[in-house]
């Protein structure tokens, strides 16, 4: 009888720590996990950050987001990495082209990737925040610059941007309003 309340005790503990762990797995990120990924996002930042009027916790998360989960340097710079630093050629130290970074220029066939650094008026892309959300929630060009291929964004992964959090939205849209404004790569749509 107590070998049996033990191996039920025993069985219960397990179950809880089980669940414990799933619950963290799938629960809100700790305090202490996103303080660690502000100073990843701030050590991997290709280029100067502008942090005037900024919240600086949202442009590290954000920073952190743009260049180690979503990769928005492969698709909206051209080319993406610095010379002699490109790691799909062999080439190490991986270094993202700074000179040219978020400023479009990608050529997908019948599509080329926009700039998405801020505009004279400090909006990445020229979106405001809310533009900004309902363009990564929907997907619809606000330009229809490929109406004869679809008005929405055919090449952005937007469906699945969509599926982030409102607070990790507001942190990319920090980050972009803190790089610096560059100029169109050529052939990108303005």
């Amino acid at each position: 009888m107590k070998l049996k309340l033990l191996l039920l005790g025993l069985v219960t503990c397990a179950c809880l720590v089980v669940l414990n762990d799933r619950t963290s797995a799938q629960g809100p990120a700790s305090s202490d996990d996103e303080a660690t990924r502000i100073r990843i996002g701030f050590a991997v930042a290709p280029v100067p950050l502008s942090l005037r009027h900024k919240d600086p916790n949202l442009v590290g998360l954000g920073s952190y987001i743009v260049n180690t989960q979503s990769f928005c340097n492969d698709c909206h710079t051209s080319p993406a990495f610095a010379d002699g630093h490109n790691p799909f050629a062999g080439e190490e130290p991986a270094k993202m082209n700074a000179a040219a970074y978020l400023a479009g220029g990608v050529n997908f066939g019948p599509v080329t990737s926009r700039n998405i650094t801020p505009d004279d008026h400090g909006l990445p892309a020229g979106l405001t925040f809310p533009q900004f959300v309902n363009l990564m929630h929907v997907g619809l060009d606000p330009d229809n610059i490929h109406p004869q291929l679809s008005p929405f964004l055919v090449i952005m992964p937007w469906p699945q941007f969509g599926k982030m959090t409102q607070h990790d939205l507001a942190a990319v849209y920090e980050y972009l309003r803190a790089i610096p404004s560059l100029p169109s790569a050529p052939g990108t749509p303005n």
